[in-house]
């Protein structure tokens, strides 16, 4: 291993930490500039060449640690830091993680990086489980880790979501999406920082940065593999427009819009131009509506919970779903936008459909509850 531009030990300037801790942040400075530069040789001198090699096919546009906090250890010291990163072309401001750094020591005392890791509670990144594939489409950025075959698969499915979603909601976002696509189930959970089991069944999630502390302005849309995979053609087109919906609507959505508004603008999106039928996309709460259980409320947050009953899950995706679609048909796609945008403006949640429901369609939730209950039984019935 070369050591060459690694900084000594020397504890001036300071306290002995202190010191330490300065010379621990030069060289991560090193190490971050070594990979944007793409400087295998300059990267290798600081330490581990693991992240380098998992790295190297993610477009960066930029990338940098700043260490928080340093603890001696019998064989060097742990650093943690919070690590920024942007992919070049997607994210418009930093993502946020927090990595811990394990750090040895040479006999003539300079630092090197022997392991980066999540830090204690935070989800893995797609680099922490292996080497990183990239397919750029004319919308999208797929990253995955094995399967690489059928990330170009992925691509060609985005790309047709961005424009399908611009149609309905506006051209006033990123317009890109970026895809991730773990090994398994199992390797999806660690991204997100959640038991596996949460996600059986669900095809696909759309968060703020996977991993990271929701605190930066990044997307990702995150596959089940396992789940995905079981869809049909139709189906995995629904999915991945659902998801970019999320992403182009993230500025609009906030603590005032009910689940059962943005997961039916969503599925509403998502089934534009399919041809399916409302007992097609609805089969849970079609159902439900011939056995005599007709909903007598819209769905509310805790429905959506992915430990809920998969059946009732499914219910308040269908039920949000229809009210959407409900109002598309009465008043009009840019009505819909309009009511979705008016919610989300308001700073929390108690009073916002009300007004919104008051101001843009003349209506109170009452009224809109009950429009939306015959909406269903007539579809479904």
């Amino acid at each position: 291993m070369v050591l060459g531009l690694l900084l000594p030990l020397t504890g001036c300037g300071g306290t002995g930490t202190d010191a330490a801790r300065a010379e621990v942040q030069h060289l991560l400075d090193r190490r971050s500039a070594a990979l944007l530069g793409h400087d295998e040789t300059a990267y290798g001198a600081t330490g581990s060449r693991t992240e380098y090699t998992r790295l190297r096919a993610l477009p960066l546009a930029s990338w940098s640690y700043q260490v928080t906090a340093l603890r001696r250890t019998s064989s060097g010291a742990t650093a943690d830091a919070d690590l920024n990163f942007r992919v070049a072309g997607y994210d418009r401001a930093p993502v946020d993680v927090r990595r811990t750094l394990a750090l040895g020591r040479t006999a003539d005392g300079m630092w090197y990086v022997t392991s980066d890791r999540p830090a204690k509670g935070a989800g893995q990144q797609l680099w922490d489980q292996g080497p990183v594939t990239a397919v750029k489409g004319a919308h999208s950025l797929v990253l995955g880790t094995g399967r690489t075959a059928a990330l170009s698969g992925y691509a060609a499915l985005a790309d047709r979501a961005v424009p399908a979603v611009s149609r309905a909601w506006g051209t006033g976002w990123s317009r890109h999406v970026v895809v991730l696509v773990p090994r398994s189930l199992q390797a999806m959970g660690a991204l997100l920082g959640s038991p596996a089991a949460n996600y059986r069944g669900i095809a696909a999630v759309t968060t703020g940065e996977a991993g990271g502390s929701g605190r930066a302005p990044a997307d990702r849309v995150v596959v089940n593999p396992e789940a995905y995979a079981a869809l049909g053609d139709i189906g995995k087109q629904v999915v991945l427009t659902h998801e970019t919906t999320h992403v182009a609507t993230r500025a609009h959505t906030t603590a005032a819009t009910p689940l059962w508004l943005s997961e039916g603008y969503a599925d509403w999106i998502g089934y534009l131009g399919t041809g399916r039928t409302p007992a097609e996309a609805a089969p849970e709460l079609s159902r439900a509506v011939r056995d005599g259980h007709a909903p007598t409320r819209l769905p509310s947050d805790k429905d959506f919970g992915f430990t809920s009953d998969p059946a009732e899950l499914a219910q308040a995706y269908e039920g949000g779903w229809l009210a959407c679609r409900m109002v598309a048909a009465h008043l009009g796609t840019a009505r819909l936008g309009a009511f979705y945008r008016a919610v989300g403006a308001h700073d929390k949640r108690a009073g916002a459909v009300e007004d919104a429901l008051k101001k843009v369609l003349g209506t109170t939730p009452e009224a809109f509850t009950e429009r939306w209950r015959a909406y269903v039984r007539t579809q479904l019935g």
